[in-house]
């Protein structure tokens, strides 16, 4: 049965495939009617300006349409393309922004070396970088990237940050351990600057989680030290050379024999935050040293 003719009862559906040929067909042949015959003159102007040309002005306005997407579409592939540019640009920027922080905070870092050098010149000294440390926040404990063959050697003092970091305990070719003052069962011989007071420093993991390390065995029956006092290594000191500093005196308490007093002081370096340090290449010698 034609796919066009339908049972008795059934409505007319003529399918979109002869629907789309009969459409070609007249549009091709009033192409062909509109190019060969001048319908300007005699009696079909009347069907020309009724029929042919508004399908003549349909056929412009698609067109128009069409052309103006297709514009569009150049306009956003140009947009897209310039837009993928600009990313590039963006991460190329982003990238060199990153370089230029580092550098300028490698300069700090330098500077900060320079000036801590300038500070302590009566002594020889070696940058190193810190390389790995040990769990948690602080830098108790920490290996740096020099060792016996750059001139290292145990118990060689280690500064930052204008103070005391700690020593040289083990030590490799090309490595070192070093231990902080802030570690726990870590005592330190310092002295109180303004007055010349031997007191003995204390580290403790525990007390540096609020910023302190504790000091004991100060005499000071004249009550001349003072909170904001600095506390120096001691000429009395086995391990430390003397007059680098450890800290600022922040709390004083008499202690319960009403003769000596103890308190808390504030390190000098920043135990969070290290990355470079000076090892100090001259070590204390102590009695029967040659």
């Amino acid at each position: 049965m034609s796919p066009v003719i339908k049972k008795k009862g059934e409505h007319f559906h003529l399918p979109s495939k002869y629907l789309l040929l009969i459409l070609t067909v007249l549009c091709v042949g009033m192409m062909l009617i509109t190019l060969t015959t001048d319908f300007t003159k005699g009696p079909l102007n009347g069907i020309v300006g009724a029929v042919i040309t508004p399908f003549q002005a349909g056929i412009s306005e698609v067109g128009s349409y069409l052309s103006e997407r297709v514009d569009e579409l150049v306009e956003i592939r140009d947009l897209l393309t310039e837009n993928e540019d600009l990313k590039r640009q963006i991460d190329e920027l982003t990238l060199q922004n990153t370089l230029l922080q580092q550098d300028r905070f490698e300069l700090y870092q330098l500077r900060e070396l320079y000036e801590l050098d300038q500070s302590y010149e009566g002594y020889t000294k070696v940058g190193a970088r810190i390389i790995a440390k040990d769990a948690g926040n602080w830098f108790s404990s920490f290996i740096i990237d020099k060792g016996t063959d750059d001139g290292l050697a145990v118990d060689m003092n280690v500064i930052a940050d204008g103070g005391l970091v700690g020593r040289i305990t083990v030590i490799g070719p090309n490595w070192a351990r070093v231990e902080s003052v802030i570690a726990d069962n870590v005592n330190v011989s310092g002295m109180v600057l303004s007055t010349e007071d031997n007191v003995i420093v204390s580290g403790s993991l525990e007390l540096m989680a609020g910023g302190k390390i504790s000091f004991s065995q100060l005499i000071d029956s004249d009550n001349e030290v003072m909170i904001g006092d600095k506390i120096v290594t001691s000429n009395i000191s086995d391990k430390y050379l003397p007059g680098i500093v450890i800290g600022y005196i922040t709390q004083i308490d008499t202690d319960a024999n009403n003769l000596s007093k103890s308190g808390f002081l504030t390190p000098a370096v920043d135990f969070e935050h290290l990355e470079v340090v000076l090892v100090v290449l001259d070590r204390k010698q102590t009695v029967g040293e040659p």
